[in-house]
């Protein structure tokens, strides 16, 4: 199996990661991929650099640019030159004699989409969707089959685009699915400095720490009996400017999400990535707040309509959400159905080796 990512924040390799632990479990070898090495060396630092840029100081043009991508258009089209300029490579790498290949990242999907519909590749293509809400991007008629988290995500798509998808269920860490330890949870809650008294929520925002996350802290932070713990990722200024901040607890990069979860009594996510799959998967209430613009605000639209995530969108929303959901308690909203994910992808190729 042939598994291609993208190298743009953590959230496309954090789930490649689960589906080949997952693939390896049942037998099947896997190699994984990164597209934007596909790119032309040029192109790579362009792409991920105005990606970030625009998202975190232009956030009008980046909204103005995902809904372009919805319709035919000039930056549709421009998108569509850059996925064209990876089939090459992207064709190279599936002549290796893999038995399908998976996508797990939106333009991967547009190339291989493309190979797949101009008879270029000949084993079928399979989109493992990491976003909540579906898009253009996510979608080519090239694409075999389409697989999920959650059914609100296959609903949509089905209405917006006639596109058919199945639920695979979440690809984390089964770890985010055992029950919380209580000794591990006062531990963390400790060495974080939050008293057992207090409500710990714990505010996402990708491992680049993207957006409007210290107004988001500040009013995480005003709530009372509310400690906010921002997850900063890799973004070190972002991460001195929140230590500094009354009320707040910052952190770097951090690999044991599952303890820290485990510790915390809400998530607030502002973009409906890993972290936000983690949580639903360990049954953490959440909370969308001032979410990015773009994906961000897709995402966030349709959590709430399929009552996943509420999405406040004053500090006064915002205190009286995030003391319902906590209040809530823990409940896991994200099963993995029967067949799952790699079940269903392994069933594929096992049909194309006997077909």
């Amino acid at each position: 199996m042939l598994v291609v990512s993208g190298g743009m924040g953590a959230g496309h390799d954090g789930a490649a990661r689960e589906l080949v632990r997952q693939l390896g479990e049942r037998g099947v070898a896997t190699e994984v991929r990164d597209f934007l090495d596909a790119l032309p060396r040029p192109h790579r630092p362009l792409l991920k650099g105005w990606h970030a840029f625009t998202a975190q100081y232009t956030p009008r043009l980046f909204d103005w640019m995902a809904r372009c991508e919805e319709r035919d258009s000039v930056v549709r089209e421009a998108t569509q030159r850059v996925c064209r300029t990876a089939r090459r490579a992207v064709a190279r790498w599936a002549a290796g004699g893999f038995d399908a290949v998976v996508s797990v990242f939106p333009l991967a999907t547009q190339t291989l989409g493309m190979l797949r519909w101009s008879g270029e590749l000949g084993v079928p293509v399979v989109c493992c969707l990491t976003d909540p809400a579906p898009n253009r991007l996510w979608t080519h008629p090239g694409v075999d089959v389409y697989l999920t988290a959650l059914e609100a995500t296959a609903t949509e798509a089905a209405e917006r685009y006639g596109v058919a998808m199945s639920v695979g269920g979440p690809l984390v860490d089964p770890a985010f699915r055992r029950p919380v330890d209580e000794a591990v949870r006062r531990a963390v809650r400790a060495e974080l400095g939050v008293s057992p008294d207090r409500l710990m929520a714990l505010l996402a925002a990708g491992a680049l720490g993207s957006g409007e996350v210290m107004a988001s802290a500040t009013a995480v932070r005003d709530v009372p009996g509310t400690v906010a713990v921002v997850l900063c990722g890799r973004n070190d200024r972002l991460r001195r400017k929140a230590a500094a901040s009354r009320g707040v607890v910052a952190l770097g990069w951090r690999d044991d999400m599952p303890r820290l979860l485990a510790a915390a009594d809400v998530l607030v996510h502002n973009a409906g990535g890993l972290s936000l799959t983690e949580a639903l998967v360990a049954g953490v209430p959440a909370v969308s707040y001032r979410v990015l613009a773009g994906h961000g605000r897709q995402n966030a639209a349709t959590l709430a309509r399929a009552g996943l995530v509420p999405w406040p969108r004053t500090p006064e929303e915002l205190a009286e959400v995030l003391r319902r959901q906590a209040s809530r308690g823990r409940m896991s909203l994200l099963p993995t159905p029967s067949p799952g994910t790699a079940e269903t992808i392994e069933a594929l190729t096992r049909r194309g080796r006997t077909g």
